[in-house]
Parts: C-alpha cells; sequence; structure tokens
C-alpha cells in the first residue's frame, strides 16, 4: 500500500481535521487526533502533528497540505527547527514580522500582513496596546489597528473567496498559497521600508520552514536572517502588530460580506457556520458559495446535506 507522510504544525492539523471531519472514521487508531477515508486513501492525523496518506491516491491528497516525507530520526528534524529559530535577543531587534488570518474560517477572506517595527519605536507600540491578539476582543483590535496604521509601515494583501477558490481549483494547496502571501507582504514592505534594512524578519510558522521554501519555487525570495516561529506574535511585536492589522482587515472584510448577504455571517467552521452556509443557498443559490467561502471546506457538503433534509 502506498503511503506519505507530512509534519503539520497545530494550525495545520486543525484545518486538515475540520476539512475531513465529513469523512471520519468511527474508530481513532492510539495517538490519533482524526481519522478519516476519502477516494482512495486513507488519512491519519496524530498528536506528534503528523498525518499520515494510505492507499492508491495517498500521494496525492499528501499534497493537499504539503510535500510529504519519509520519516526522519528526530535528530534530522530538530536540525531543521533549530536552522530557522530566531536568535535570544530578537525582541530587541528591527524586525519585519508576518502573520495570517482566515485560513480556518469557512466564510471571508484570507489576510496576510507584514508588518515593520524598529528598535526606537519599540516602546510606542507596546504602549499602544499591541500585544499577542488571541487575548484580545475584535473591539480592541479594532480601536488598537486604527491608530496602528498610521504609526508604522506595513503590507496588507487579502485573497478574497473568488481568487482562493480558484487557486484551490488548480490544484494550489491552503499551504502554497500563504507562502505566496507571506512572501509577497514580506518583499512589498522591503521595498516600502528601503534603504532601511531589518535586522530580522519573523514569519509566524504554520508549516515546516523547507517546505515553506519549496513552496516558493520560481518566486523571487530572500533568507537572509529569516525566521521562522509557532505564537511568533509573543517573541516579536512586529508579528503581533501584523497580527492586529491582518485581523482588523478580516473584520471589515468579514462585515462587507454580512451586508452583501443580508444576514450575519459567523466565524469559523462550526454548526453555525453550516445552518447560515444552507440560508444563504437557499436565498441566492449554491454558486453563491464561490464568492462567499472557501468551497472546498467540508462545510459545504453539510450545508447541502442540512438542506436536503429540509426538503419534502
Amino acid at each position: 500500500m502506498s503511503h506519505s507522510v507530512i509534519q503539520a504544525n497545530s494550525k495545520l492539523l486543525a484545518e486538515a481535521a475540520n476539512y475531513y471531519k465529513s469523512h471520519s472514521a468511527a474508530k481513532l487508531p492510539a495517538g490519533a487526533v482524526f481519522s478519516a477515508k476519502v477516494d482512495g486513501c486513507t488519512v491519519t492525523g496524530y498528536k506528534s502533528g503528523k498525518i499520515l496518506f494510505q492507499g492508491s491516491a495517498a500521494e496525492t491528497e499528501a499534497r493537499r497540505w504539503g510535500e510529504s516525507n519519509p520519516a526522519k530520526p528526530a535528530k534530522s528534524a530538530a536540525k531543521t527547527v533549530n536552522g530557522f529559530a530566531p536568535p535570544p535577543n530578537i525582541s530587541e531587534l528591527s524586525a519585519i514580522g508576518s502573520d495570517e488570518v482566515g485560513t480556518g474560517d469557512y466564510f471571508g477572506p484570507m489576510t496576510v500582513t507584514a508588518a515593520y517595527v524598529s528598535r526606537e519605536n519599540l516602546p510606542l507600540i507596546k504602549e499602544m496596546g499591541v500585544r499577542d491578539s488571541k487575548g484580545l476582543k475584535d473591539p480592541q483590535i479594532i480601536e488598537i489597528a486604527k491608530n496602528l496604521i498610521h504609526a508604522i509601515p506595513y503590507s496588507l494583501l487579502v485573497l478574497k473567496n473568488e481568487k482562493y477558490n480558484e487557486l484551490q481549483k488548480k490544484g494550489m494547496t491552503q499551504g502554497k498559497m500563504k507562502a505566496w502571501l507571506h512572501n509577497q507582504a514580506i518583499r512589498h514592505l522591503m521595498d516600502k521600508i528601503n534603504p532601511e534594512e531589518p535586522e530580522a524578519v519573523l514569519i509566524d510558522q504554520f508549516v515546516d520552514p523547507n517546505i515553506y521554501y519549496s513552496h516558493l519555487r520560481g518566486q523571487t525570495f530572500s533568507k537572509k536572517n529569516t525566521y521562522f516561529s509557532t505564537k511568533a506574535e509573543g517573541i516579536h511585536l512586529a508579528v503581533a502588530a501584523a497580527s492586529i492589522i491582518a485581523r482588523y482587515s478580516f473584520v471589515k472584510e468579514f462585515d462587507k460580506l454580512s451586508k452583501k448577504a443580508g444576514m450575519t455571517l459567523p466565524k469559523g467552521a462550526g454548526k453555525q457556520v453550516d445552518e447560515a452556509a444552507a440560508k444563504l443557498i437557499s436565498k441566492q443559490g449554491e454558486q453563491v458559495l464561490h464568492t462567499y467561502t472557501k468551497t472546498h471546506f467540508a462545510n459545504t457538503q453539510k450545508a447541502l446535506s442540512l438542506l436536503d433534509r429540509k426538503r419534502p
């Protein structure tokens, strides 16, 4: 039996679990957080972060999420991580930080921001209330962001649902989309602050750094003083600032979609989302999902199933 394995961080593992939810297997193997059967492939995600694909379609299915790798000794994996780890004093450096929002939301776009915070601006940014956005509610984020966007250089990219779905149908994984957007936002910001150069670039890690760079093949990019870390918002204020601006943009775009839909669209990918999607389809037709949602999420089939059950 053919098989492929990828290493995922917590974000990617959660995205995969949500994606395969409608195909969930009845029983989980030991150590697994999800298991599902799709055409020609069994997919199992483990607490360790590994996602195993087994079956004739294993390699194809694995490519949805990143490049598959054979199992490696822990020592080799540690070298990869250490090779991109930020220096101990990074919080004191002039840095570009990048982060993304909206990747796990069925409704709404994906937004990516790169923000530059110099050494001199660190005290000001802290005083403005910039910190890990996960500890802030949307009204607080909006209030901080309105001031923040006038205080520091940044580059914001919004991948609207129509383009997202177009790229996904052509075979591009969400991971590759994120890599392209992070790289593009960083490059735009580098041009904006030129001739000043950051002492570091810190990317909130959503995939193994080597896979990140493999996604950028054919693109222009730089590895100079570039580092990766999970929970990077707590490591440098530039990433926290980027996250706040990205969230601010996401909320504004989300509100626009709600007004266009004539109903309040819920965030996330839970049961309320399924019900809202079903209501939207009944009002405007299934084709409207291309504009409002990431159609490959399992929520699409769940919404259609809800409508089928309601039909006489």
